[in-house]
This record gives structure tokens, sequence and C-alpha cells, in this order.
């Protein structure tokens, strides 16, 4: 991970820097969640009820969505926003059903009689955090969710705040969740990571969600699977003297609208570029409806570097690892092949970030805070496990026995040079 620094790279200027640092002390929220899940790990349901209250203002009957409820939601939608959703559904469906047709299962014989292999088996069940933000954010659950249907997972349920839109519900239901739950924060997060009497307990938990909700995967990891400890979100665009100020200011403050902590960045060669930009990106804020919370996010950390070549521009976006990476060069395409840490790479000006948020069909469940070094973002295979098998033959006895015993007994290890050679010795006597 990389702090967020008001100093330029070497070699870089900044037109703009960024205001302050992403970091922040979250010592009380962790103490907080802490809490929380020790209690809903003592108390279930009454734990999750009671934190509903407190937190979500929130009293339900039952946490459960009801068929009855599903049905309603589906019914109150917009008939133009259903057919979207289940464009961006469709989209979604058929990418992860490519990529995990890329994935092979296979068995090998090494040596003479020493076969092994892998099997990637779907998980049991999976939990899916919806979060509700500050509007209803309808791709949210295709992007859990869809793929864990397409991956074959056992169960997929979903948890949403009790204040989430019905929208929301009605996503979850065309996006093949078994079962939704209106539990929000933490407490969703350590339901369905202990269960209670009503959650089930699930095998790995994934979507994003807020410094809570973070906070309380990265508690209950290990027994339960998380997918990422996401960040605020982040875009940054490389661009060269062929970028369009007006599309980049547009596509920066497109993200920047997510939240008021949102990292934007411009790395780029050409000044007069970074100049218009700057210009741009001010303009655009005077008539944008969301304005309050990207004029924020800008402000505070939105940042233009100015650096004197393609190589500079290469090895600043590598240690930053945007979590969205949009590439406006002359050949955006050679310039894509170059760039190696990223969590999702938007090739050219065509290739807006929006249209993966919404509903082109790479996932938009992304690394951040420059954990695109060592992992890409969300997507079939995550719902997987890989597992290897072996089988051996008297061939294989023959071949591997020995040296097994040999470093057994060299690590004083008698129990093990004991079971390698059991086998040989029947074999041989």
């Amino acid at each position: 991970m990389t702090a967020q620094s008001n100093q330029p790279p070497a070699g870089a200027e900044y037109l703009k820097a960024p205001g302050r640092s992403i970091a922040e002390d979250d010592s009380r929220t962790a103490e907080l969640v802490a809490e929380v899940i020790a209690r809903v790990r003592a108390e279930g349901d009454a734990a999750v009820r009671d934190y509903s209250i407190r937190f979500d203002k929130a009293d339900l009957d039952s946490f459960e969505v009801t068929a009855a409820q599903r049905e309603a939601a589906l019914d109150a939608l917009d008939p133009q926003t259903r057919a979207d959703t289940e464009f961006a559904i469709a989209n979604v469906r058929r990418f992860a059903e490519a990529q995990l047709g890329s994935l092979t299962e296979i068995e090998v014989e090494v040596l003479p009689g020493v076969h092994l292999g892998h099997r990637n088996i779907p998980l049991e069940r999976v939990g899916c955090y919806v979060p509700g933000g500050r509007y209803p954010l309808l791709s949210a659950p295709i992007m859990t969710i869809v793929p864990a249907k397409v991956a074959g997972v056992g169960e997929v349920i979903a948890c949403l705040p009790p204040n989430a839109h019905e929208a929301m519900v009605a996503g979850c239901h065309l996006a093949g969740a078994d079962r939704i739950f209106r539990i929000g924060g933490a407490q969703a997060i350590a339901a369905m990571a202990l269960g209670t009497e009503t959650v089930p307990r699930v095998d790995k938990i994934v979507g994003p969600g807020n410094a809570f909700v973070n906070e309380a995967k990265r508690q209950v990891f290990g027994p339960v699977g998380i997918d990422q400890l996401a960040g605020p979100s982040e875009i940054f665009i490389l661009a060269d003297e062929t970028g369009d100020a007006e599309m980049i200011a547009t596509d920066l403050l497109a993200q920047a609208e997510h939240d008021v902590r949102t990292r934007v960045g411009l790395i780029t060669t050409h000044r007069p570029l970074a100049e218009a930009v700057l210009a741009e990106v001010e303009r655009q804020l005077g008539d944008l409806s969301t304005a309050e919370t990207a004029g924020a996010a800008w402000r505070d950390f939105g940042e233009i570097a100015l650096v004197s070549d393609e190589a500079a521009m290469i090895a600043y976006s590598d240690i930053i690892a945007a979590e969205h990476l949009q590439v406006h060069t002359l050949d955006p395409k050679a310039m894509a092949k170059k760039l190696s840490h990223y969590g999702s790479l938007f090739i050219g000006e065509l290739s807006s970030v929006v249209y993966s948020d919404k509903c082109s069909g790479t996932n938009h469940t992304l690394p951040t805070m420059a954990a695109g070094r060592y992992t890409g973002g969300l997507w079939v295979g995550s719902y997987l496990k890989t597992v290897t098998h072996q089988w051996l033959t008297p061939e294989g006895v023959a071949a591997v026995a020995p040296p097994a015993a040999r470093q057994a007994a060299t690590e004083r290890l008698e129990g093990h040079r004991r079971a390698a050679q059991l086998r040989l010795d029947r074999m041989q006597g």
C-alpha cells in the first residue's frame, strides 16, 4: 500500500497537488466494529436488531425480504430501469461465463505412476454485501451476485441496509440472490461471518462498503474468506498531447462524485493539456449537480502531475496502481501492454470507467490503495477454490518413496520417514 503524498514523484511536477493524504486514523472504527462482532457472536439476531435500530433507525419485524416483498419491489421498478438492469446483468453474465470457460481442470503424470491434478470447486455459500450509499447503486448487486451464480455457488446471500432503495431489492432479485436480508453495516458482515438464528453462516463475503463494513471484513477474515479490503474509489488517466481536456475532466468528476474521499488524478507529458484540464474541472464543477461531493474530492484528493516522458508516466502509474486506469494516448493499445499495475484498464478515450461501473460487463469491484500491485478485482474465479489431488501407482511409489524417506530422515522427522517407507516396504515384501 502506498500513502498519498503532497510531494510529486521524482522527476514530476504537480500542477494540482492533493490537499491531504487518504490515510486516516481508524482506531475508533476498529474498536466499535470489534464490539459489534463480539455482540453478534454472543447474542445473534438480538444484537443485529439492536444495531439496526441504533445505526440505521430501523426496527424490522423480520430481516429477510419475503417472496412477496421481492415481487413488490420488482413491480415498482420503472420498466426502463428494469430493462437497463437486465442489460447489465446479461453483459456481466456473458463475461463471467467466458472467464469460467477459460479455467480448466488438469491431471498430469509428472513421473511414471505419479498423477497430480486440480479441480475448480464452487463455494457452498457466499455473502454479498450490497451498499446503500448516497444513491441507489443499481449495478452493485449485479457485480457481486451474478458472477457467484455463474461460478455455481450453492447459495448466494445478499445483505443491504434497511433504508436502501426498493430498487436495490429488485436488483438483488434480478441478479439471482437466493436470500436477501435488510441488514447493513458491520452487523451485516458479522451476521454473515458468524451466522445467527436467521442469517446463515457463509464461506466468503464479497462486496464494497463504508469504513465500518471494510473494518468488519478485516476482523472476520480467517474463518471466513473475503474478496478484498476496499478503500475509497480511484481513477487516474494517462494522457499525452492528444488528450481531450473536456473528456478527461468529465471522467475525473464522474468518479469524484462517488464520495468526498475519492482519489482522482491525471498524469500527462503535456503541460498545455494539464493546464486545460485544471481549468475544465473548475468550469464543470460550476454546474455539476453533485459538485458538493465531487468538488470536495477534487479539492482534497485530486491531482495533476506533469512528467517528462512516457517512461516516467508509466513508472508513476505503476506506483499508484489505480483502481481504474484510463489511457488517452496516441497509441493506447501499445501503451496498455506496458502497464502492469491497476485494478481495471480502460484503453482509449472511448472506454470510460462509467461503462464498466454500470453495464459493459467487466466487474467494478476492484482493488484500491495500490492493492492492484498484487491482485485483480472480483471475478468468477473469486467464487471458486482450486484444490489439488494426487494418486500413485506402485511404480510411482517406487519413484518418490526413497527420496521422501531420505529427506524426512535428514529433517529428523521419524514419523514422516516411516509413512514414506511403509508402502515401499510392503510392495517389496
